[in-house]
């Protein structure tokens, strides 16, 4: 039985996902399988054949339970001591909302690979409704409605 590689010159889709009254774990798990590649037949792991992702609303996107208040995100400075955190909530009513699910889709990806580097940066989000890249025509997915449990 041989192996199957999938052919170097792979076709990417573009995807758009609406993040309006999500889950936020369960979007990012849907949006690292699609970066990855994993949804299509022709799936390899050492080569990159996940679609282009760009999720809009994502200051909308919920939490389940109490993690808004719970939820803890550690960061390091560098410095002796210098380890910061942050809640869930904190972040999305902050400035940049959309880093909650930049940060959840990342540690859903293969940890020090270039190649999941590469992939990650596939990943488009943006906190209100308008994206650039409408010249792309990206297909329309209806995360939502694909389970009662991703509301």
């Amino acid at each position: 039985m041989k192996t199957y590689n999938a052919p170097a010159d792979v076709e990417n889709k573009w995807v758009i996902i609406d993040a309006s009254d999500v889950v936020v774990g369960r979007l990012a798990s849907y949006v690292a399988k699609r970066l990855r590649g994993k949804h299509r037949a022709d799936f390899t792991p050492h080569i990159d054949t996940g679609d282009f992702i760009v999720v809009i609303n994502a200051e909308k996107a919920k939490f389940t339970g109490n993690k808004l208040k719970d939820k803890i995100y550690y960061r390091h400075t560098g410095h002796p001591g210098g380890i910061k955190e942050t809640t869930a909530g904190k972040i999305m009513s902050g400035r940049f909302p959309e880093r909650a699910i930049e940060m959840a889709v990342k540690r859903m990806m293969p940890k020090e690979s270039s190649l999941a580097r590469k992939q990650l940066s596939k990943l488009r989000v943006y906190a209100g409704a308008e994206h650039p890249h409408e010249a792309q025509q990206p297909e329309a997915v209806d995360f939502a409605a694909m389970n009662t449990k991703n509301k």
